[in-house]
């Protein structure tokens, strides 16, 4: 970007934030973003509606209680077959929804094959108590279970469907004992990967849900047919195509919607809450979203 757009798009930025949209609109602003895909080696004949939700980064000054209880109306509206939630469940500034409560909100989402769960980085970097012990269960965790929601940490599921189809949950990268430096990360979570679909007989296809979708930059198992994820925010600003900060190492390459890399599918989904600027929760040209993802085999979207 030239530097007079940047500095034309700074400038209406500044007028869009200090007429509070940013901060007072777009935040609530919850839309309702739809995909179709055809992954290759997606089982023939089966049609599967996803839900994504992520990020919820609960505050009563953005995805509050009456905010949360209206999402989880308004995807089961939808009438998704699964449910999937992504991981960020509590908010990082002070008066947070309780994950109690969020948990209690969230066991109110209906899908026939079912609503599972994993974690996200700040489900740990925020729990003290969790990083303190060196591991697990977090508060999240333990809300989310004791709510009855299905949760998956580095484990599978298998989903009642007549044909076989997993669900594959793997730990955020702010797991305690994950190395953060790259070369030492990317094995760590390939390793771990495996580990998790060792449970899965060969050829079957997965679903992966991983909070941080960096790992779609690595050599994935062919098992995996779609991989979603969360974490971006979308850049949570952007303006032109440009993002002041979006947390990858890849930049833009996965910050937001359906990439396609050799022949696999992703989904980044910008997610529903809002971090905290100057005090208030702030989101320009990427509002919350429930993500909906209708899945069936490439002559079946056709018809």
């Amino acid at each position: 970007m030239s530097r007079p757009v940047l500095t034309g798009t700074l400038i209406a930025a500044g007028g869009l934030l200090s007429t509070g949209y940013a901060t007072a609109l777009e935040p609530h602003r919850v839309q309702v973003t739809s995909y179709r895909l055809s992954p290759p080696n997606w089982p023939g004949g089966l049609r599967l509606r996803v839900a994504v939700l992520t990020d919820f980064h609960a505050h009563p000054r953005c995805m509050g209680e009456t905010e949360i209880a209206a999402v989880v109306s308004r995807t089961n509206a939808l009438a998704p077959d699964v449910t999937v939630l992504l991981g960020d469940y509590g908010s990082q500034s002070t008066g947070p929804v309780p994950f109690e409560t969020v948990a209690r909100l969230l066991s109110g989402l209906e899908a026939p094959k079912g609503v599972y769960a994993i974690q996200g980085n700040h489900d740990w970097g925020d729990d003290r108590e969790a990083r303190r012990r060196g591991h697990g269960p977090t508060r999240a965790e333990r809300a989310l279970r004791e709510a009855g929601l299905g949760f998956l940490e580095n484990a599978v599921a298998r989903l009642d469907l007549p044909v076989p189809l997993w669900l594959a949950g793997l730990e955020s990268e702010m797991t305690p004992r994950v190395p953060q430096a790259p070369a030492l990360l990317d094995r760590h979570r390939l390793s771990v990967l495996g580990r998790t679909l060792q449970h899965v007989p060969p050829g079957e296809p997965v679903i992966l849900l991983a909070h941080e979708p960096d790992i779609f930059a690595l050599d994935l198992d062919s098992r995996i047919v779609l991989t979603l994820s969360g974490h971006t925010h979308g850049g949570q600003i952007r303006i032109l195509g440009w993002s002041p900060w979006i947390p990858s190492r890849y930049g833009l390459r996965y910050a937001y919607g359906h990439v396609v890399e050799r022949g696999r599918d992703l989904l980044v989904s910008a997610g529903l809450g809002s971090h905290f600027v100057a005090g208030r929760p702030v989101r320009l040209g990427v509002p919350p979203e429930i993500v909906i993802v209708d899945i069936a085999a490439a002559e079946a979207n056709t018809s």
